[in-house]
C-alpha cells in the first residue's frame, strides 16, 4: 500500500463503518455469552456447523483475510491463509476460549489497519484465484462487506442460539 494511502488518523466515515462493525462483534460474541464448551460445540443446524466454527471463521475467513491479507497486503498473512472450509473445523483440544480470544486479536489486529488506511484506499491484495476480477475496490467497500457478512453470521448464530438453550438476543414484544 503506498504511503498516500495511510492517514493520521481515521476519518469520519471510517469511524462510522468501524462503529458499526464493532456493534456486529459485540453481537457475535453477545450471542455466545454463557455457553459452555459443549454447546459451543454443538451443530444445530442440519448444515452441521456450530457457534465455535462459526466464530472461527469469522476471525480468520473474515478479520485477517479481508483486513491483514485484501487491505494491508500483508505477506505473511496472505501465504499463512487456508482454502476451503478448514477455519470452519476448529480442533476438539482447542478450548472455546482460545477462538474466542483469536477473534478478539484479529478484530484488534484489523481495527488498526482500518484506522490507518483512508476510506477510499485501493485494495494492496486481491485474491483473484477465488474471486476472479475485484468487486470490492477500496477500504470502504471490504468495510461494508465485512459489516454484511458479520451481521449475516451473527443472525446465524442467533438462530442457533435459540435452538440450543432458548435465549435470543433481541426480543420484541
Amino acid at each position: 500500500m503506498t504511503e498516500s494511502a495511510y492517514e493520521t488518523a481515521p476519518g469520519r466515515e471510517v469511524r462510522t463503518l468501524l462503529r458499526v462493525l464493532d456493534g456486529q462483534r459485540r453481537h457475535v460474541l453477545g450471542t455466545l455469552d454463557g455457553l459452555d464448551e459443549e454447546a459451543l460445540r454443538r451443530p444445530v443446524l442440519p448444515s452441521g456447523w456450530h457457534c465455535l466454527g462459526m466464530v472461527q471463521h469469522l476471525a480468520l475467513d473474515v478479520e485477517r483475510f479481508w483486513f491483514r491479507a485484501v487491505v494491508a497486503g500483508d505477506e505473511t498473512t496472505i501465504h499463512a491463509l487456508t482454502s476451503g472450509d478448514e477455519a470452519w473445523k476448529v480442533d476438539p483440544e482447542t478450548r472455546a476460549a482460545a477462538v474466542l480470544d483469536s477473534y478478539r486479536q484479529e478484530a484488534e489486529l484489523a481495527d488498526a489497519v482500518i484506522t490507518a488506511t483512508a476510506a477510499d484506499a485501493a485494495l494492496a491484495w486481491w485474491p483473484h484465484d477465488l474471486f476472479g476480477e475485484p468487486h470490492l475496490h477500496t477500504l470502504r467497500d471490504v468495510l461494508l462487506h465485512v459489516i454484511t457478512e458479520t451481521a449475516c453470521h451473527a443472525g446465524h448464530l442467533d438462530a442457533a442460539r435459540e435452538l440450543i438453550d432458548g435465549r435470543r438476543w433481541l426480543v420484541l414484544t
